[in-house]
């Protein structure tokens, strides 16, 4: 039986998606103190991650450094993609041809942020392995913010969740090595220290350094044996600790003799010039990336890798990156960007 007049008006609307409405249809929201991209997103039921790029598409001219709201400013909401699932799922019960996209749930991100979305199937076949750095009895670099004590481990972790969110979301195979099944993705601005992180496997992590590094190396490596013949990629994510007054942009390593390592390094590191330029014209981006062989985690794994270290926990202004949910979700958006044009030019070749 065809179907009716209505449904061919539904479909027509769905898969012409939201630029086929007027702009009447736009939402607008007046942004107030204390609201981020996120928050302001989630205030008005719209899928945060899921709308984040086309908020800033928007609201570009109203943004400051592209990722903050002005208070008092009034910003365009894009209309939800959930609206297109409830379309489709209500001509669904009117056509059987017609299959509503469901998503998966990874209690690893916590209940808010469990769903996984299908975004698109560029990642599909590709292997990744996500390293925070130290967590369990070590917390990593410390600093002040507010009269409370912060890490390193807590701020690479939650960043290291979002990217593996974002990575899932286009079809890739992740691992998260470095584990907290309490904290999941956090949006608030100080996060909680805690001691109760595990490895892969739910091993205990150990105390001792060189013993806590070798066992994040036996994991990836024995991981990286039994996904042999895929495509494989390591990252490795830590917040670095230097002095008060030194700024630091976002910056990465790779293996001197490593081929891919050095590729991928360099697809994230263009990604991140490439958004500086579009987002921050006024500012230079001086990250770099650069072989370091010395790095333990470096040297003795066998996937192709690259390890960021995102800013200086002890400079004010790289706490504003570390700190803001909003710029650490823009720096697991665009690490995922770089990954995926990594993959896409990329090979399987040999271990290094």
């Amino acid at each position: 039986m065809l179907p009716s007049r209505g449904l061919f008006a539904a479909l027509f609307v769905f898969l012409m998606g939201p630029y086929c409405l007027s702009q009447d249809s736009l939402v607008t929201v007046t942004a107030e103190k204390g609201d981020g991209i996120l928050s302001l997103l989630r205030k008005q039921g719209a899928n945060p991650y899921e709308m984040y790029d086309d908020f800033i598409a928007m609201n570009m001219e109203n943004l400051r450094d592209s990722v903050h709201l002005y208070e008092g400013r009034t910003y365009r909401i894009p209309l939800s993609k959930v609206d297109s699932v409830i379309v489709v799922d209500t001509i669904a019960k009117r056509s059987k041809e017609i299959k509503k996209v469901v998503g998966k749930e990874f209690p690893i991100f916590g209940k808010k942020h469990a769903a996984v979305l299908p975004r698109s199937e560029k990642l599909k076949g590709a292997v990744y392995y996500l390293v925070s750095g130290h967590g369990g009895p070590d917390p990593g670099a410390m600093a002040n913010y507010a009269g409370t004590k912060i890490s390193e481990d807590e701020y690479a972790y939650d960043i290291t969740l979002r990217l593996a969110k974002e990575l899932l979301s286009h079809g890739a195979t992740v691992y998260v090595i470095i584990r907290d099944a309490d904290d999941g993705i956090r949006d608030e601005r100080i996060l909680k220290i805690d001691h109760d992180e595990v490895a892969y496997g739910d091993k205990t992590i150990p105390l001792n350094q060189v013993a806590r590094l070798r066992q994040r190396v036996d994991i990836i490596n024995e991981l990286h044996r039994k996904n042999r013949g895929k495509f494989q990629r390591l990252i490795v994510t830590h917040v670095d600790s230097r002095s008060k007054g030194q700024n630091i942009d976002v910056f990465f390593y790779h293996h001197e003799k490593s081929k891919n390592g050095k590729k991928l390094a360099e697809s994230i590191h263009k990604t991140f010039q490439k958004k500086y330029k579009k987002y921050q014209p006024n500012r230079t981006y001086t990250g770099t990336f650069e072989d370091r062989t010395s790095l333990y985690l470096v040297k003795k794994t066998h996937p192709a890798m690259t390890f960021i270290e995102i800013g200086n926990i002890r400079n004010k202004k790289d706490q504003r990156r570390i700190l803001d949910p909003d710029n650490r979700q823009a720096l697991a958006k665009w690490i995922s960007e770089g990954v995926i044009l990594d993959f896409e030019g990329g090979e399987i070749g040999p271990i290094r």
